[in-house]
């Protein structure tokens, strides 16, 4: 699979193994827009196999609540902003009003934690994250994140004594500050960017896709239509033979290994979404989210 994980050098992404491209992936497990992006991810490894490598690098969108709310953001406007991104763009999400405005942090701190201790489980505890936070559930609580954790097959406990350690917080840092400071072509496009103390940051998700053998470096800011990414790896790396399409949803399912949305396993079928719901319901459980669910092979 294409999620494995790498240490990779940010500035001439050596140590990338056999692949041709690193994708070096700002995002934040509390992000609606980064969940709406999963569709376009999956195509891209279906497309582009172990051509590609993801780094995910975290944003840290708020280390508290009142970071929400100080900007007038609350549980209203939330769910209000969760119901016209569901309903554009197609991934589940629960749109009742949440208790309270959740901060981000801690979980990227798990995150983090399972990078530099379980590495090959990172991306894994990323997916839990965001579907609990999907499902509702406040994922700055220590129980949630443990509930995460088990999900990705990991210790939720250990996973909570990793993200107090020194080496997590300095790796948090790293990443955050990475992510506070985008390439200067991304600039161009200053409404993809966001505000912050210092001056302008990525939003969730951006795209970092560097070429290993010369190290060029393509920046696509904020949220984009997957011809965006298919036109700059198409130019990265040209000529390269793209898979066909997968022939049924039970393929897709078993690629992945993963719980998957309809609009997921549509957008990787390059196919509708009810088309998509009508062939996963003949081979596939649903666990209902929001307006649709989450696929598992029966």
């Amino acid at each position: 699979m294409t999620d494995r994980p790498a240490a990779i050098d940010r500035e001439t992404c050596a140590d990338a193994g056999e692949a041709e491209v690193v994708i070096f992936e700002f995002t934040d497990p509390g992000c609606p827009w980064a969940w709406s992006a999963e569709p376009f991810r999956r195509r891209i490894n279906w497309l582009y196999g172990e051509k590609i490598i993801w780094k995910p690098v975290m944003v840290g969108l708020a280390e508290t609540p009142e970071d929400f709310t100080a900007k007038g953001f609350t549980p209203e406007k939330q769910a209000a902003s969760f119901r016209r991104i569901a309903h554009d763009h197609g991934m589940p999400i629960d749109t009742s009003v949440r208790p309270r405005m959740t901060a981000t942090v801690p979980a990227c701190r798990a995150v983090i934690g399972a990078r530099l201790h379980a590495p090959e489980r990172e991306r894994h505890l990323l997916r839990r994250l965001r579907v609990h936070h999907m499902m509702g559930n406040l994922i700055d609580e220590d129980p949630t994140i443990s509930a995460a954790a088990r999900d990705a097959g990991l210790d939720g406990e250990q996973v909570l004594e990793w993200m107090a350690g020194d080496d997590v917080s300095a790796a948090l840092a790293e990443d955050m500050e990475h992510a506070r400071r985008p390439m200067d072509p991304a600039r161009v496009l200053d409404e993809k960017l966001a505000n912050w103390s210092g001056g302008r940051r990525y939003t969730c998700p951006s795209y970092e896709i560097c070429r290993v053998r010369d190290g060029v470096k393509i920046a696509v800011p904020g949220f984009q239509p997957f011809a965006a990414y298919d036109v700059v790896l198409a130019n990265l790396i040209p000529g390269t033979e793209r898979r066909e399409p997968p022939a049924t949803a039970a393929e897709v399912l078993a690629w992945t290994g993963t719980p998957l949305a309809s609009q997921e396993v549509a957008v990787v079928m390059d196919t509708g979404r009810d088309e998509a719901r009508e062939r996963l319901g003949r081979v596939a459980l649903e666990h209902h989210l929001g307006s649709d669910g989450l696929w598992t092979l029966a």
